[in-house]
């Protein structure tokens, strides 16, 4: 059942256009009081993803709503080569109107951290949508804090899935698979969501012509981005959402099949680096395995064509 109080809620992000997406269900949603948005270098460098997201929020006209930049690179590792899927701006060329304001001088873990503090332990919820190096480093460097978290979602790995970057490897946690492995042994309450129940969460071109005709402009804008995806991709009759199943979890558990799973990740150098392993040996996580997909796809639609 959707929570009938709204929750205090962090989005952690490196839009991206499925970040963008999940992003725009956020601020279309009374379920969340967003209190902030930190910024983590992934899909594309840091200076572009905060960019971006001051760019959603300006779209929203939501200046109420502080932007933190973060990490700019892994924890110990060099980061990788931006995603070309998602264009050199990052949001597939998608016009937004440029941040009506600057991003905040303090960074987001220390934002993070005294944020946490200042509320009851277990009111914030986290939102992680990219790559988990600034929650990986507020587990190692401000612990008391990180175990205020009410709950984190983080989309990321592959459980039984083939990988998107590698045979087992999903790329939020590929391209920082040491701050994955700390975050999945921290011991915080997180719920992953992987590629095994995002790839059945897809957008089909008949769903991107209704959001673009719906008089609303934040469904439009959803609808472009979705078009986006389908660019250079002619054959293929759906696309997957990916980091939407984060807000859609938030908003509607029960459309989703969670296991309690042993997990460690694979902190290497080769094609399995990030990869996600169920072991006697490994921290326990809580993991989604399945949706209804249509469910979550016609919640995604009512929440963004609400007027």
């Amino acid at each position: 059942m959707t929570r009938a109080k709204p929750r205090l809620t962090v989005i952690d992000t490196d839009p991206g256009i499925d970040d963008a997406i999940g992003i725009l269900l956020a601020l279309a949603s009374p379920q969340f009081t967003i209190a902030g948005v930190t910024t983590v270098a992934g899909n594309i460098g840091i200076e572009t993803t905060t960019r971006n997201a001051g760019r959603l929020l300006a779209f929203e006209d939501r200046e109420d709503i502080p932007v933190f930049q973060g990490a700019s690179a892994p924890l110990s590792r060099t980061g990788p080569e931006p995603l070309n899927l998602h264009g050199e701006d990052g949001i597939g060329g998608v016009a937004l109107p440029d941040p009506a304001w600057l991003p905040e001088s303090q960074h987001a873990v220390e934002w993070l951290a005294n944020f946490l503090l200042e509320q009851p332990a277990g009111a914030v919820d986290v939102l992680a949508l990219g790559p988990l190096t600034n929650l990986a480093r507020l587990a190692l460097e401000r612990p008391e804090a990180a175990r205020r978290i009410g709950r984190m979602i983080a989309m990321g790995g592959a459980i039984h899935e083939h990988g998107n970057v590698g045979p087992r490897s999903e790329f939020n946690l590929w391209a920082d698979p040491e701050a994955a492995a700390v975050v999945v042994a921290s011991g915080l309450p997180l719920v992953l969501i992987p590629l095994d129940v995002t790839r059945r969460v897809r957008a089909t071109r008949e769903f991107v012509e209704t959001l673009a005709a719906n008089v609303n402009p934040m469904a439009a804008m959803v609808g472009s981005l979705i078009e986006s995806y389908f660019e250079g991709a002619a054959n293929r009759e759906s696309r997957p959402l990916h980091d939407p199943c984060v807000m859609l979890y938030a908003l509607a558990p029960e459309l989703f099949r969670i296991e309690e799973l042993r997990l460690s990740v694979d902190t290497g150098n080769g094609e399995a680096a990030g990869a996600l392993t169920i072991s006697p040996e490994g921290s326990l996580v809580q993991v989604a395995l399945g949706v209804d997909g249509p469910a979550a796809l016609d919640l995604l639609a009512r929440h963004l064509t609400a007027i």
